[in-house]
């Protein structure tokens, strides 16, 4: 029953007039009145509906994308823009004391259980070779448990190892990020086909360091100064 259909059957009936349910009394003039207050109040909040401001924002439905299309470049540019953002974008990345071409390629070596296929996968001449042989051995137990933590971490070392690849991130404001990837329907949006993890982990790192003037870990656990 709709929160309404009270109100409603009271401005049907009229004052003094009785309600189609046997249970509700005759209708007085204050419960008239109060039924159409209801309804006027109503009326006002749906008009000012539209242009009110939501409390988490956006103010816009719809925020603009980014959009990071396949591009397959062998060495470092001088200006990638937001291609830069791309987990197959060739920047090294450094995991204990592995250096792998790029954060794709660390994703797939740290995907796999055999060491002697993790080592094939970080010399894979690109990350979709990686991936392939990624693809053909048996994965670490647990790993799509670990996926989307082992990718947020890459993607830190990745920005905290190039300065230059992370002043990009921030200028994608608070777009919503799509990361096309045709080894994986996890980490690519794909035209909207995936789950897009690899651009939605893009924007949670995006937005660590606004987080910082907003929470303290410390401070939560009592454990800050």
């Amino acid at each position: 029953m709709d929160r309404k259909d009270g109100p409603l059957r009271v401005l049907v009936a009229g004052p003094g007039g009785q309600t189609c349910l046997p249970v509700d009394p005759p209708v007085t003039q204050d419960v008239y009145d109060s039924a159409l207050a209801y309804f006027e109040d109503r009326a006002q909040w749906l008009a000012e509906r539209p242009a009110r401001i939501p409390a988490d924002g956006p103010v816009a439905a719809h925020p603009p994308a980014v959009q990071l299309y396949h591009w397959y470049p062998n060495r470092p540019v001088a200006d990638p823009g937001v291609r830069g953002l791309r987990n197959d974008y060739p920047a090294p990345v450094t995991v204990g004391e592995v250096v792998h071409p790029s954060a794709a390629h660390a994703y797939w070596a740290l995907s796999v259980a055999q060491p002697e296929v993790r080592a094939e996968t970080v010399t894979a001449d690109t990350s979709s070779a990686a991936s392939r042989l990624a693809a053909g051995t048996p994965l670490g137990e647990g790993w799509e448990h670990a996926r989307t933590a082992v990718m947020t971490s890459l993607l830190r070392a990745e920005y905290d190892q190039h300065p230059e690849l992370a002043e990009i991130l921030p200028a994608t404001n608070d777009a919503t990020v799509l990361h096309d990837d045709v080894d994986s329907s996890f980490r690519g949006d794909n035209a909207g086909r995936g789950r897009n993890w690899a651009g939605r982990l893009l924007e949670r790192v995006r937005s660590e360091p606004h987080a910082r003037q907003y929470w303290d870990p410390g401070a939560a656990t009592g454990s800050g100064a």
